[in-house]
């Protein structure tokens, strides 16, 4: 009788204990939106974006360089690159870069890394950037650092974040795929390939959140660079878009503007970044940007222009819609065409 009561006692200590112990989705993330920094978004970009990469053009030595840095930052940081991969390294062969006219691309490369979620691992969000630019013109180089160098640090410093979670217990509920795609500046080829050679099934990716040109502000905006342009959230998914609204009070607060959310706007900015190649696979996508400015696609696209403290925000941002989107109950429900 005694056994018997001593082994209930134990067990309702157990219940007790596990049922004060936060669930994932209603951990506070701040810890870890914290360790997105102004200042290691500025040592990554400062080589990102150096004179040495040669503008990152799509398959050139440069680019190449960019990519081998990446790789480095995810070793570093214990981010393996994703079941059922060799390396962190998809190729995109030269054929597919240059099917629908003779651009004379050599063969390139996305790059992914890839966290494992804890109970849901089938489902996939992927969090995406373009790490190409336009490489170097009549002996100018363009450094590209808001387009999109500043969309590429940020997915390091997300990752970096996710990693340290991990690594103190809090796994993200679903899988974290980190795709640094290439050829977006000749026609969005890098993400083409991937979501039609998709290394986990297009039906378990749940959402993408797309990041290109976050370090900068706009002519619309120069009272204050407190902001940034939400496009897509809502275009498939009621829940994404809510989820993007939860993500930003929260955490951030920053003004989220919806003046380019129209897939009429005559800008077409939904149709220019890499998010649409998986929107019109029917997958949730997001589309996090800052606006165009007068150094876009000129050699004066340069890191000294860059605002790290406004870029900071931005990036904690895309992480906190990421933590939602991982750690919500039930993946985005597709309720729009």
């Amino acid at each position: 009788m005694k056994k018997i009561t001593l082994i209930g006692f134990l067990v309702v200590l157990l219940w007790s204990c596990s049922s004060q112990m936060p669930k994932d989705s209603a951990i506070d993330a701040t810890k870890y939106l914290k360790t997105i920094t102004a200042a290691d978004l500025k040592t990554h970009l400062t080589i990102v974006a150096s004179d040495e990469m040669e503008g990152r053009e799509t398959g050139s030595a440069g680019q190449k360089k960019a990519g081998k840095y990446l790789i480095n930052q995810y070793q570093s940081n214990a981010i393996s690159f994703p079941k059922g991969a060799t390396d962190y390294y998809q190729k995109v062969p030269a054929a597919f870069l240059n099917t629908d006219s003779n651009r004379n691309l050599p063969d390139s490369e996305n790059i992914w890394a890839y966290i494992e979620g804890s109970e849901k691992p089938n489902e996939v969000i992927v969090i995406s950037a373009h790490y190409d630019h336009v490489g170097v013109k009549n002996g100018e180089i363009y450094n590209g650092a808001d387009d999109d160098g500043s969309g590429t640090v940020a997915l390091l410093e997300i990752a970096q974040a996710f990693a340290k979670a991990k690594k103190e217990g809090y796994k993200p509920k679903r899988s974290i795929l980190f795709l640094h795609v290439t050829a977006e500046e000749h026609g969005l080829f890098g993400s083409s390939y991937y979501t039609e050679n998709p290394l986990f099934p297009l039906t378990n990716t749940v959402a993408n959140v797309n990041i290109d040109m976050i370090g900068r502000h706009d002519e619309l905006h120069n009272d204050s660079s407190n902001y940034t342009y939400i496009i897509g959230s809502d275009f498939l998914s009621t829940d994404l878009h809510n989820s993007c609204e939860v993500a930003n009070k929260k955490y951030v607060n920053l003004f989220l503007d919806y003046r380019y959310n129209n897939k009429t706007d005559p800008n077409r900015f939904y149709y220019r970044s890499d998010h649409y190649n998986f929107a019109k696979n029917g997958i949730p996508s997001v589309f996090l940007f800052t606006g165009v400015h007068a150094d876009y696609h000129k050699t004066t696209d340069d890191m000294d222009k860059i605002e790290f403290d406004a870029l900071t925000k931005r990036t904690q941002l895309a992480f906190a819609i990421v933590w939602e989107l991982a750690n919500r109950e039930n993946r985005p429900v597709v309720d729009k065409n």
